[in-house]
């Protein structure tokens, strides 16, 4: 594992997967093991680290507790011995310790005279911070002075080395001013890039500072540098251009390019706008020759341009490259922008490296040189911070950071707070990180405000809401659409061609699906590539989203769109059909990886097909049935599905029944009937087995449930998953008993084919009725073992279920804080999963929690926002229906007769007895304490069993107690208990 603490903590499985580990206290706890990594860390020390000098009472417990949560994400690593805690891992496996090491290796480089390989090291060292250190220890503030000390020496010594830009050591300066060595390598590189005014200025400044503030002269040192740069002579070579911005969010690619310094020839690649010219200008050194080759339109040009930048004037003695040969010596040459030229630009590049053994050459290219030796450094757009990340995280990320600072310069003042993140975020990643179009999007807020902006780049995209930019930028910069331009032209017909039939993949694709879809050949898409139009990872290959939205207008134009588009609907329909029985057997892992590649690409075909193609629809919500489900994505077909039910297709028959399951709740009564009579024409569907299952669990007493499970062939995947169905249904319908036998049966078939899915639902349901019987150890050992078994399926969706079910428990187990963490936690899934708001199971638990610990402000509205969010969502009327009854408990009475109504849409037997025990509440109210106690019974009939430790159960059976006598109350409650199911919604309805 790996972890980080230079920044937002940040832990990280082998391979790379991000592993969660609670809320604030365990992130706390580990933090302080990490800073001792491989160390023991006595509990005294845990405790002051997590509570300061204000330690209550039970700390010592607390911290036990957070130990085991800590356990439960990272296993046997957190070890118990001598007094206290260790996290047994290896010092360099954290990112703080693997800082100090290299710091301390640069520094000792630096005194040597190493200066080459101290910027490598302290390179290396800085890149690892991420932004503020320890940021999840709140009481840390003795060591984050350390570490910011550490890292303070560490810049020292890299501007030392000669490693450290005008911008970085600017930035260092202002927010340092009084350390004077820093000042001196600002004063150096400011008079190495010809902006000596800027470096004698900057002494100035010095003096004035160390009066007013020390009363003290500059040292003898940064007199030195003064005098120097005092008696300097300019040089007459065009050097790196001086940049008015400032550089952020590249470090690791600075440091990469240090590595590479070795290398005679490194070449800068990526597509248009992504930083290529910028990198390449920091990085290089100051006395470096700077040619841009982007205004020339003959590859003839080239030398000439190269002698220009020397200096060097036009002579006739003899050609431009052999006075080069002559001229350069221990020099770096910066070609910028080789694209156009790229061949003439290759062939100058060659000549000059075999000639002049001692000279460097770092390009800037769309595409490579294609020069033995040549080193690449493919540029990637920046990181982008994910949806629902708080604002103190997500200014750690280089794209929100860029946006930030450039959005400042046109808005003075203008930050990334809690109120305008999200927005940043979402323009961030609509633009794919690409610094550029961030930058143009950041000069728009001189005229919208920066929500504005995200919703426009939705509404207009991004090609015509991007279309002014810097004056003085050279043309092709000044749009987002002449950027890609720029590329787009120097493509050949046939790459023009494949590059527009690509846009058709949302999400990318592999060689072979390119291959039947577009028709390209290998070869075509390989120099796509090459010119940064398509990225790829040896596996799959994609577009950014701006350069994909540019090819998708000409492939619109192209009058090859529809063609395109029903062979990747087509292509996309047969990997369905060809994976489908492989997520019932051994393989289902590896097969679920494959569609999940594909989730992009499939819900596009089905998108398209539902407005162009219809059969291709309804064969493709049947056929990914199992695929949704088993991932967790079941929610995400609904509208698509619900767009099919207009009528039953002939041939198509339990296609529709697969529309109608995945459409729920969205379907109306005459699509169930409509499904119902297929079912009861054709007998139980067994084409798409995993249709008829559902339909038991999505559309429940609804629909046709039959006493047995439904015969599903002699397949136990598909017997196992019908009884499955129904065992759910005597579940939820009040059938608590006869449904249990049934899941304990299932959990026993799934568990001996080795299957997740199943074994994972069998498990989550097992564990609620254990909970209402109150047998607290066995429902949480059930949850736990379904939640690492949806883990591996990577079902989000149902994780999230699964981790509400037991915050809900947890509640009435009276375990409040608990219940929080978990409702927490589903949260952070569900944005993970990419749902656009909290959905509204967890805002009623964080309603209820809330009502319960008497914040009635929080609870209502938390609970507002549960009725408003969720529509359309699997279990809305039990949401909703409990979302009412919470309100009527805080004194909206009117709020439980819309509890019954919505109830009784339901007509599951689970969100019925929430309703009675709503009613019983109410009754009470009026001083009916005998209908109270028959209300309360009805909910046991109902629900087919007690629901044992509600709080708000237990309360108005003491109340109702009070006013009857214990002897009256229980007679009352048998008469309600004794009720058959029509019986009990008789007396709701009464």
């Amino acid at each position: 594992m790996r972890f980080g603490v230079l920044g937002p903590l940040e832990v990280r499985s082998a391979d790379g997967e991000a592993i969660h580990v609670g809320g604030p206290k365990p992130r706390a706890l580990l933090v302080m093991l990490l800073l001792d990594a491989g160390r023991v860390v006595g509990v005294e020390r845990l405790v002051a680290g997590q509570y300061g000098e204000d330690v209550p009472v039970g700390a010592g417990n607390a911290v036990q507790a957070q130990v085991s949560r800590l356990r439960r994400a990272l296993g046997g690593l957190v070890e118990f011995g001598g007094g206290g805690y260790r996290l047994a891992v290896e010092p360099d496996d954290v990112d703080v310790h693997r800082f100090e090491r290299l710091a301390g290796e640069g520094r000792r480089l630096v005194e040597a005279g190493r200066h080459d390989g101290a910027v490598v090291v302290l390179r290396e060292a800085l890149g690892l911070w991420r932004g503020p250190a320890l940021v999840d220890l709140p009481h840390g503030d003795a060591q984050v002075a350390r570490l910011e000390e550490l890292r303070l020496t560490a810049c020292e010594d890299l501007a030392e080395a000669g490693g450290g830009s005008v911008a970085e050591l600017r930035e260092l300066v202002d927010a340092h001013p009084l350390r004077e060595r820093l000042r001196a390598r600002l004063m150096r590189a400011l008079e190495t890039a010809g902006r000596r005014g800027e470096a004698l200025t900057e002494f100035t400044r010095a003096r004035q500072v160390l009066a007013d503030e020390l009363g003290a002269d500059p040292s003898e040192e940064l007199a030195a540098v003064h005098l120097e740069i005092l008696r300097a002579q300019r040089p007459a070579r065009r050097g790196v251009p001086a940049q008015l911005t400032s550089f952020t969010g590249r470090d690791r690619e600075l440091a990469r390019l240090a590595e590479l310094r070795d290398a005679r020839l490194v070449t800068i690649t990526g597509p248009g706008g992504i930083g290529k010219t910028r990198l390449a200008v920091e990085s290089a050194r100051r006395d470096a020759v700077f040619v841009d080759l982007a205004p020339l339109t003959d590859g003839d040009q080239v030398p000439w341009a190269v002698l220009g930048a020397l200096g060097l004037r036009e002579s006739g003695a003899q050609g431009p490259v052999r006075r080069l040969v002559a001229a350069l010596g221990r020099d770096l040459v910066v070609l910028d922008n080789c694209e156009h030229v790229v061949d003439a630009a290759a062939e100058l590049v060659r000549t000059l490296l075999a000639e002049c053994p001692d000279l460097a050459v770092l390009a800037t290219s769309r595409e490579p040189l294609g020069l033995t030796g040549e080193a690449l450094l493919p540029l990637a757009p920046l990181e982008v911070a994910p949806p629902g990340v708080a604002a103190d995280h997500a200014r750690g990320y280089p794209a929100v950071r860029l946006f930030a600072d450039r959005a400042a310069a046109v808005r003075p003042g203008f930050a990334v707070d809690r109120d305008h993140v999200e927005a940043v975020v979402r323009i961030c990643a609509a633009l794919d990180g690409l610094p550029l179009a961030i930058e143009l999007a950041a000069a728009r807020l001189r005229q919208f405000t920066v929500e504005d902006v995200a919703d426009r780049l939705v509404e207009h995209g991004p090609f015509r809401l991007l279309s002014r930019g810097d004056r003085t930028a050279a043309a092709r910069h000044r749009t987002l659409t002449a950027v890609v331009e720029w590329s787009w032209d120097l493509l050949g017909p046939a790459e023009r061609e494949l590059a527009a039939r690509f846009a058709v993949f949302t999400g990318g694709a592999p060689l072979a699906a390119v291959e039947r879809v577009c028709g390209g050949t290998e070869d075509v898409l390989a120099d796509l590539v090459d010119k940064s139009l398509v990225e790829t990872d040896g596996v799959r290959y994609r577009m950014l989203d701006t350069i994909r939205l540019f090819c998708a207008d000409r492939l619109a134009g192209s009058g090859e769109e529809r063609k395109l588009r029903r062979a990747h609907a087509r292509y996309h329909l047969d990997l369905a059909a060809r994976a489908d029985p492989h997520l019932r057997a051994a393989d289902q892992l590896e097969w679920l990886a494959v569609l999940s590649a594909e989730h992009a690409n499939l819900m596009a075909a089905l998108r398209w097909a539902v407005r162009e193609e219809r059969e291709t629809a309804y064969r493709l919500v049947a056929t990914l049935s199992a695929y949704w489900w088993l991932s967790g994505r079941s929610s995400q077909a609904g509208e698509a599905a619900a767009a099919l039910l207009t009528d039953v297709p002939a041939g198509l028959e339990e296609e529709y029944v697969a529309c109608v399951v995945h459409a729920v709740p969205r379907a109306a009564p005459e699509h169930w009937v409509r499904g119902e009579a297929v079912i009861s024409a054709n007998g139980w569907l067994m084409r798409y087995p995993f249709g008829t299952a559902m339909w038991g669990m999505t559309v429940g007493p609804r629909g046709p449930v039959p006493d047995d499970e439904p015969p599903l062939g002699t397949d136990p995947w598909n017997a196992a998953l019908g009884r499955l169905s129904v065992g759910l249904v005597r579940v939820l319908d009040g059938r608590t008993a006869e449904g249990e036998r049934l899941l304990l049966a299932v959990l026993d078939a799934f568990r001996g084919l080795g299957e997740r899915w199943g074994t994972s639902q069998a498990l989550d349901w097992l564990a609620q009725v254990a909970s209402w019987r109150g047998e607290w150890a066995r429902a949480h050992a059930l949850w736990a073992e379904a939640l690492a078994k949806f883990a591996e399926l990577g079902a989000l969706e149902e994780r999230v279920d699964v981790l509400c079910r037991r915050a809900d428990c947890l509640v009435r187990q009276g375990e409040p804080d608990a219940a929080a963490v978990d409702y927490r936690l589903a949260a952070e899934l569900s944005t993970e999963a990419g749902r656009p708001d909290t959905p509204a199971a967890i805002r009623l638990g964080l309603g209820e929690l809330a009502r319960l610990r008497g914040d009635d402000t929080e609870a209502r509205h938390q609970l507002d926002l549960a009725l408003a969010t969720g529509h359309g969502d699997y279990g809305t009327e039990a949401i909703r229906t409990q979302a009412l009854i919470a309100l009527g408990r805080l004194g909206d009475a009117h709020r439980y007769p819309e509890a019954v109504a919505v109830a009784l849409t339901s007509s599951l037997g689970s969100t019925l007895a929430s309703a009675a025990e709503g009613l019983a509440d109410a009754a009470l109210l009026t001083g009916s304490a005998e209908r109270a106690a028959l209300l309360l019974g009805a909910a046991v009939a109902l629900r087919g069993t007690t629901a044992t430790g509600d709080p708000d159960v237990a309360r108005l059976a003491s109340a109702a107690t009070e006013v009857l006598g214990s002897t009256a109350f229980a007679e009352a409650f048998a008469r309600g208990a004794a009720l058959s199911r029509a019986q009990a919604l008789t007396a709701l309805d009464g």
